[in-house]
C-alpha cells in the first residue's frame, strides 16, 4: 500500500485495515485492497470504484450480521439511509442528520458518479491523482466510523 500521508495511514488505513481483517468483512476487505493497488498502479477511475463498493459491502456486512432486511441491489445512498433509520448512525449524531448523511452521500458516491461510475461519453475524463487519494482516505475513515458504530451498538 503506497502511503501517502504517513498521519492518515497510520490514524486511519491501518485501523481500516484491521478491522476490514475480520472474515465477515472479505469483501470489502478485497475491494479495498485492489483501491489501493489500482491506485498504486495509476488507475484512479478503478481505485475510486472499489471505494465505493468497499463502503457498499461494509454496510451490507453490518446489515447481515444485523439481520436487517436489505435490497441486495441498493445503492450506497439506499444503504446509508437503511443505517440511518435502524439506527447504525448513533442518534445524537442524528440530530445533525442532514449534514453528516450529506457528507456520507455525497463523498465517496458522488465522486465515483462523476469521474468513475458512468460513461464519460465524448470526451476522455482524467482523473487526477489527489481525488483518488482523497477518494482512499475518506473510504478508509467512513470504514472505521461505520465499524466502530456497529462495535458500540454491540
Amino acid at each position: 500500500i503506497r502511503v501517502d500521508s504517513t498521519f492518515i495511514h497510520q490514524e486511519v488505513t491501518k485501523i481500516g485495515l484491521t478491522f476490514l481483517s475480520d472474515k465477515r468483512f472479505s469483501g470489502a476487505n478485497s475491494e479495498f485492497l485492489a483501491a489501493h493497488e489500482h491506485y498504486r498502479m495509476r488507475r484512479y477511475k478503478e481505485s475510486i470504484l472499489e471505494c465505493a463498493k468497499s463502503l457498499e459491502s461494509v454496510l451490507k456486512t453490518i446489515f447481515i450480521k444485523k439481520r436487517w432486511i436489505f435490497p441486495p441491489a441498493s445503492t450506497l445512498s439506499k444503504l446509508i439511509a437503511i443505517a440511518f433509520e435502524r439506527g447504525l448512525i448513533p442518534e445524537y449524531m442524528q440530530s445533525q442528520f442532514n449534514s453528516l448523511r450529506g457528507l456520507l452521500e455525497s463523498g465517496v458516491g458522488s465522486i465515483r458518479n462523476k469521474v468513475a461510475g458512468h460513461g464519460q461519453g465524448q470526451e476522455i475524463v482524467t482523473v487526477p491523482d489527489h481525488l483518488a487519494a482523497y477518494s482512499l482516505h475518506l473510504t478508509a475513515s467512513t470504514i472505521v466510523f461505520l465499524i466502530e458504530c456497529d462495535h458500540s451498538s454491540c
